[in-house]
């Protein structure tokens, strides 16, 4: 542990947490809330820094390391396998091919290497940036501990079991985040990431088929036909594989809970997105989350901790990379 750093469970800002701190001390290991409190004091904000910088430049940022954080937490732990690169690494399977924000994080991490070399893991910066960019949205601000180390492994063929695909059924959902350690609550409220951030047309075009004449027509009836409508214009048979569509239709560059809003009118952009609204489990939570944005603010620190917190190295495990896209070996 850092000298002058502070371990669970001692108080932190949002108190409403604690429970769920004490649970993740378990989980983690050694992780601690100021864990550079001594060896390198402005770590925090030399990320909070660059998220802002880069966002400001291109209000796609926050989306994507939100992204970022969950395609890297859910294969090999939060341990910055995603950002190695190299043949048949995670980031060659088509599923992670569209990922942004590696830019963001390897310029935090230049400036931490020039400040603090050897001190700031890739794997907690991802974390860092990605709390950061829904604070930037005008979401919570929360403390996640640090001390996460650099994974040492990335391999595509891992990526497709333990990632989450949006036409997944309510239990195919439920399966992936069990394995994860992450609760029904859990999936309800993080997917709640999509109320900022854009997809690609093939990420919903399953909801549509090809008509005879050659258009698209609805053929998932829980998808408001109004919606559907604005979706295949901006989404046509001949758009081109990189075109993008905000995943809220409403608010795109505000984290909030405009996402559950949208699913009580039919508004979810993904097969995945609808199923929470019409499996009887999670129906309930939807509503109230649709109803009350500070509840969902609460839960989504809680919920966020765990996500983070999901098989990380810390102690002798791993490394601290120098660049984050390879190892040091």
């Amino acid at each position: 542990m850092e000298k002058g750093a502070t371990a669970f469970p001692f108080p932190i800002a949002v108190s409403c947490l604690f429970i769920v701190f004490i649970l993740a001390t378990s989980v983690s290991g050694s992780l601690f809330f100021n864990f550079y409190a001594a060896s390198c004091p402005t770590a925090e904000l030399i990320v909070r820094n660059s998220v802002s910088s880069s966002s400001s430049s291109d209000p796609s940022i926050p989306g994507k390391l939100l992204r970022l954080v969950f395609h890297d937490c859910f294969v090999e732990g939060c341990d910055a396998s995603l950002m190695l690169l190299g043949n048949n690494t995670e980031q060659s399977d088509p599923a992670n091919r569209s990922i942004g924000g590696f830019s963001v994080i390897e310029s935090a991490k230049r400036v931490l290497e020039f400040l603090c070399p050897g001190t700031v893991s890739c794997a907690d910066i991802i974390a860092l940036a990605a709390r950061d960019a829904v604070a930037l949205t005008g979401g919570p601000m929360i403390q996640i501990p640090t001390g996460r180390r650099d994974g040492m492994v990335s391999v595509a063929s891992n990526v497709r079991r333990n990632i989450l695909d949006t036409s997944f059924t309510m239990d195919e959902m439920i399966n992936r985040f069990s394995n994860k350690g992450l609760s029904l609550f859990d999936l309800v409220i993080l997917s709640g990431a999509h109320t900022i951030g854009t997809a690609h047309c093939s990420s919903f075009r399953d909801r549509f088929q090809q008509d005879s004449k050659g258009k698209l027509t609805l053929i998932d009836k829980s998808l408001d036909s109004s919606y559907a409508n604005e979706l295949m214009k901006e989404c046509p048979l001949s758009a081109s594989p990189s075109v993008l569509v905000n995943n809220d239709p409403e608010t795109s560059m505000v984290f909030d809970n405009q996402y559950y809003r949208n699913l009580i009118t039919n508004k979810g952009l993904f097969q995945s997105d609808s199923a929470l609204l019409s499996d009887n489990r999670t129906r309930r939570l939807v509503e109230d989350l649709a109803k009350d944005q500070q509840f969902f603010f609460q839960s989504w620190g809680q919920s966020f901790l765990k996500l983070t917190t999901i098989g990380v190295k810390t102690g002798n495990e791993g490394e601290i990379r120098s660049f984050c896209a390879s190892t040091n070996a």
